[in-house]
């Protein structure tokens, strides 16, 4: 009886002591969500809300500085494109043009002009006249030979510069290639394949130089043949008109008539 007395007391006094705990705490629940301390007032929404400000101003400069690198490395890529390629090789394939054209232009005799290549077919290469004397036909029959010697020995000197043409192009286009694969922008890029085709250009020329050589020289043998052939005619025609032609008549070997 007395332990059940003694029981029901200390529970009193604990069920007491928990709503004094629970009616001291009602202040606090009530409260609005901050706490203060040391006179400081603590808000935890505007804590989050300041630190969600802070993390979009730290993302926006994040931004200013990624897109100021993409605009730098825009301004470096400019300029390796604006980069001079520093090879030329321009000069040099400028005399080489300019050696083969001085070796067309000594052409001897007959030259790469069309009104003096007519000129020379009226005269020295046309029908043969038929009141010239057998000396003025000597003549012309040596001019068209040295003219057909002077055009092979041309043919020859432009195929001697062009071959010598050939070590030249072949150092140029090792280097332009070269530049070509090493170049840092497209201003580089452009301008070596800008010689490169120079370089073709230049090789072409050669070639034509000596397509055109050849072909004078093969004209002249054609146009000397043509001619001698004529020629020949016009003194078989000479031998065999009567009275013009070989008349027989004393030899004496002696003067004396020994």
């Amino acid at each position: 009886m007395t332990r059940s007395v003694r029981s029901r007391s200390r529970a009193l006094r604990m069920t007491a002591a928990l709503l004094t705990v629970s009616v001291a705490a009602i202040p606090f629940l009530a409260a609005p969500a901050h706490a203060q301390f040391g006179g400081i007032v603590y808000d935890p929404t505007n804590y989050a809300q300041n630190l969600l400000s802070a993390t979009r101003a730290l993302q926006q400069i994040n931004n200013q500085i990624t897109s100021l690198q993409n605009e730098a490395s825009s301004l470096i890529n400019q300029a390796r494109n604006l980069t001079s390629l520093p090879f030329s090789s321009l000069q040099q394939l400028q005399q080489s043009v300019q050696r083969t054209q001085q070796l067309l232009g000594e052409a001897q005799r007959i030259a790469y002009n069309v009104q003096n290549i007519d000129q020379a077919f009226r005269t020295t290469y046309g029908n043969a006249s038929m009141t010239a004397s057998d000396q003025h036909l000597v003549a012309g029959a040596r001019e068209r030979w040295q003219n057909t010697v002077g055009g092979l020995q041309d043919a020859m000197r432009v195929q001697a510069g062009v071959v010598g043409n050939i070590d030249t192009n072949r150092t140029q286009m090792s280097a332009l290639v070269g530049q070509s694969q090493g170049a840092t922008g497209a201003l580089q890029a452009t301008q070596a394949g800008n010689q490169l085709l120079a370089l073709q250009a230049q090789q072409l020329a050669d070639l034509t130089a000596v397509v055109a050589a050849n072909g004078r020289a093969q004209s002249l043998t054609e146009a000397e043949r043509a001619a001698a052939a004529e020629q020949g005619r016009e003194q078989r025609r000479r031998f065999l008109t009567p009275g013009s032609g070989y008349q027989p008549g004393n030899a004496r070997m002696f003067p004396n008539g020994n």
